[in-house]
């Protein structure tokens, strides 16, 4: 039997793929062999990852070159002089400080790399790209503007287990094409070589190619009410995360079959929209916008009774499933981003649209060189970022809000008189740190600088509680001193705490200030923030209860 050059190559490439994917799980940490036991906790130190990454950047950072003359004339200085200009500005229009950093990633990771450099006839330049182990192609993008705007794409890959696959995006509602904030990709269940055609109506988007066309409509008409079926609800919310578990009874077989016949909207991944609220004299009024992704359905049958429990994640549990796919980089060369900018766009990634209610000048005015390497966290990305700023984020429906908390905020509601408090504690501790050390790099002086903030009471009363940050994206005194005090102010907040048990306040919000009055406690009009929130909701036992989660101002 002939075999082709091409199947004989792919044959003998199959060791170094083999030996490619075993490298790659190791930097990304997936070390442990064979499969997890029901239940097992697997922790991993990635302490390689974490060494590849800091010696690639030292190693590749602030690189230069330089071309001598090859003789003592003025002539050769002047060929000399034009190279090297030739050579920055091939560097600068192929991003090579980039294309440099990742490639030198991949030899510590792999073991080996390569670039390709050709010629542009079209844009008459070099350019330069490093081709990967597999071969990616991109085509047939189709975009429209329905109720967003949606773009379709080919992915094409060539390599061992060859695809050819549509993918789909979509801008975020209330965002501008220019703002750049896109879904993050996601597979079509389709094959084909041609791409998807989109196009619509007043009612209906359509998708069309060769061999298949389907249709799906803008809005539904599908809502299902579960509030008579509420046996129970929790709803807890704090900074960083939102859940809401939901009792059903299920006597009568009514939620039997989720995802079918009448309750066909009931299904994992539908949306639960949450509205607390009471009857009132003028009616029934309740508060709006908090919305959850189903996340499992249970049934549970036991002493007589048939139950459902759904279980649903706010925002932060899409961010916290988005893992990003490709490194990222912001402000390497020029200011483009700014912190809150950089959120905005991995907020996006997870369907999350930033609003601002009130921001601090260095989340609008300070352009870090940030990047995001492969496999990197959405929570966790959002959550470093805002160690960069004094400001703190919450999230409802699918939209994030950032708020720049300060001292002087005035109270939005009072408890203790006209709204009662059924339990309290309080608490003030010490501060997690008294004195912030911040180093940073002068790059106009060429020299270290180092700046501390201090609380001067927090000193006096527990000696040099001091922590350490050490960012080179910091260039100036003013930007290390921002640095510290925002630190500080969290530690403040933080270092206050306690929880209050009130009837439901529909209306409330996470990071609000608050007056609370409980003289047993020993507080009068003593304002407070909100850091965290439980609402249950037992109507058969008669309770709808909140429990407030308090912090400084």
């Amino acid at each position: 039997m002939n075999e082709s050059v091409l199947s004989q190559l792919s044959r003998l490439d199959l060791g170094r793929m083999k030996s490619y994917k075993e490298l790659l799980d190791f930097y990304y940490g997936r070390q442990w062999e064979g499969k997890g036991r029901w239940h097992e906790r697997r922790l991993t130190f990635n302490y390689a990852r974490v060494f590849i990454e800091k010696v690639t950047s030292y190693l590749m950072g602030d690189i230069n070159f330089a071309i001598d003359p090859y003789e003592d004339s003025d002539a050769a200085r002047d060929v000399a002089k034009r190279a090297e200009a030739a050579l920055k500005k091939v560097y600068h229009e192929n991003h090579l400080e980039q294309l440099d950093l990742e490639t030198e990633t991949d030899c510590a990771v792999l073991g080996d790399g390569c670039y390709k450099v050709l010629w542009d006839a079209v844009e008459k330049r070099v350019r330069v790209t490093a081709p990967s182990g597999g071969d990616f192609t991109f085509s047939q993008p189709f975009l429209d503007k329905t109720d967003v705007h949606r773009a379709f794409f080919t992915e094409k890959f060539t390599g061992i287990e060859s695809y050819s696959r549509p993918f789909w995006t979509h801008t975020l509602p209330g965002a501008h094409y220019y703002d750049g904030l896109w879904h993050e990709v996601v597979p079509f269940n389709h094959t084909n070589n041609y791409g998807l055609a989109l196009a619509h109506d007043d009612d209906y988007a359509w998708l069309a190619c060769p061999n298949g066309v389907w249709r799906a409509a803008f809005v539904g008409d599908d809502a299902l009410d579960l509030t008579p079926d509420v046996i129970s609800l929790r709803q807890e919310i704090d900074q960083t995360s939102g859940v809401l578990t939901v009792e059903l009874n299920n006597d009568g077989g009514k939620y039997a079959s989720p995802g079918e016949g009448a309750i066909a909207a009931l299904a994992r991944g539908c949306r639960l929209s949450f509205s607390p609220g009471y009857t009132t004299p003028d009616g029934d009024e309740y508060s709006a916008g908090q919305t959850y992704c189903l996340e499992s359905i249970e049934h549970i049958s036991a002493g007589g009774k048939a139950l459902v429990i759904l279980r649903a994640r706010d925002g932060w549990g899409a961010l916290g499933d988005w893992d990003a796919r490709c490194q990222m980089r912001w402000n390497k060369a020029s200011s483009d981003y700014s912190v809150k900018d950089i959120i905005a766009v991995i907020l996006a990634k997870a369907g999350l649209m930033l609003e601002v209610i009130s921001q601090s000048s260095v989340a609008a005015g300070f352009y870090p060189d940030f990047t995001v390497s492969p496999g990197d966290n959405g929570k966790a990305i959002v959550e470093k970022l805002l160690t960069f700023v004094p400001d703190v984020l919450f999230i409802e429906g699918n939209k994030a809000y950032l708020i720049d908390p300060q001292s002087t905020d005035a109270s939005s509601y009072s408890y203790g008189a006209d709204h009662a408090i059924h339990e309290g504690r309080y608490r003030q501790g010490a501060l997690a740190a008294g004195r912030i050390q911040v180093e940073g790099y002068d790059t106009s002086q060429g020299e270290l600088l180092v700046v501390d903030s201090f609380n001067w009471d927090e000193v006096s009363r527990l000696y040099d509680r001091v922590k350490h940050v050490d960012d080179r994206n910091l260039t100036t005194t003013a930007q290390g001193g921002q640095r510290g005090l925002a630190l500080l102010r969290k530690a403040e907040i933080y270092a206050i705490s306690g929880a209050v048990l009130v009837p439901v306040n529909c209306g409330q919000q996470l990071y609000d200030v608050i007056d609370v009055t409980d003289a047993r406690g020993g507080l009068s009009e003593a304002k407070r923030r909100v850091l965290g929130m439980t609402l249950v909701y037992r109507p058969q036992r008669g309770e709808y209860l909140q429990r407030l989660e308090l912090g400084g101002v």
